[in-house]
């Protein structure tokens, strides 16, 4: 009976312990759910109410649409740039091809994935019908390896959770996983060279396991077919008649597919 409070005591310890990672760990997840079921994704010029509108710009750039009108860019940059203004955009810095320091006016919030100071970058957006964070990873560079120099965005839009890995050089951790969500719809870097090499790069979607798998950062057509043949046996081949494709999460594929989205 003398011992009752201090066991008391550890308990209490151990719940608040656990209450204080709980709420991190469901706030750093996308609130979307992975559907199933017999489903297709339709491929058109403009979306039905609810979908989420993606035009592939070029090489690792991408403006999605939500129901709302909110216009975000992703590896937003100098070289590539959307016919319309966006609201949002997001960057990484492992080329110049993937962010910008002349960013045009009327963008309202400009989302880098690494910290310009030395730290990490943290994103948590809310804006209108749509909510952004990030997940952190790190990149390779001559000579050593710089933590936290990437990230991959997650777009919560139009009941999806799609993710852009950026310019992703590692496999991911379960932390990783954790901090991602369930993801529906996956943006990956299919170069095999200046990104993951391509048996790593299919090892990661292994681990996301999403519906869709959108490629992008592509140089040649020959690396292109190569990671096409290696990825066969694991998704199906669908291929977009135009630079644009409207989403749905009820018309989600059961069997995951490979969506090959044309950039010009």
């Amino acid at each position: 009976m003398a011992t009752l409070p201090l066991i008391t005591r550890l308990i209490w310890v151990c719940i608040v312990a656990i209450a204080s990672i709980i709420p991190s760990v469901a706030q750093a997840a996308c609130t979307g759910v992975v559907a199933g079921g017999p489903r297709l994704v339709r491929l058109a010029a403009a979306g039905p109410e609810g979908g989420v509108s993606i035009t592939f710009l070029g090489h690792a750039s991408f403006l999605i649409e939500s129901p709302a009108g909110v216009r975000i860019v992703t590896d937003y940059n100098d070289s590539i740039r959307a016919p319309v203004t966006p609201d949002i955009v997001t960057m990484n810095n492992a080329h110049p091809t993937h962010y910008s320091e002349s960013v045009e006016p009327g963008v309202k919030y400009i989302l880098r994935g690494w910290d310009p100071a030395g730290g990490v970058a943290t994103h948590r957006l809310e804006y209108r019908d749509v909510r952004i964070h990030n997940v952190p990873t790190n990149v390779r560079e001559l000579g050593g390896t710089r933590y936290n120099g990437n990230s991959i965005f997650v777009f919560d839009v139009a009941d999806l959770c799609i993710a852009h890995l950026g310019h992703l050089h590692h496999t991911l951790t379960p932390s990783h996983l954790a901090d991602l969500g369930a993801i529906d719809v996956v943006m990956v870097p299919v170069d095999g060279a200046w990104t993951l090499n391509q048996e790593d790069m299919i090892e990661v979607l292994r681990q996301i396991k999403p519906k869709i798998v959108i490629p992008m950062h592509i140089f040649t057509q020959a690396t292109f077919d190569k990671f096409l043949t290696k990825i066969g046996d694991l998704y199906a081949l669908r291929r977009a008649g135009g630079r644009t494709v409207i989403l749905t999460r009820s018309e989600l594929p059961e069997k995951a597919e490979i969506l090959v989205i044309p950039s010009g």
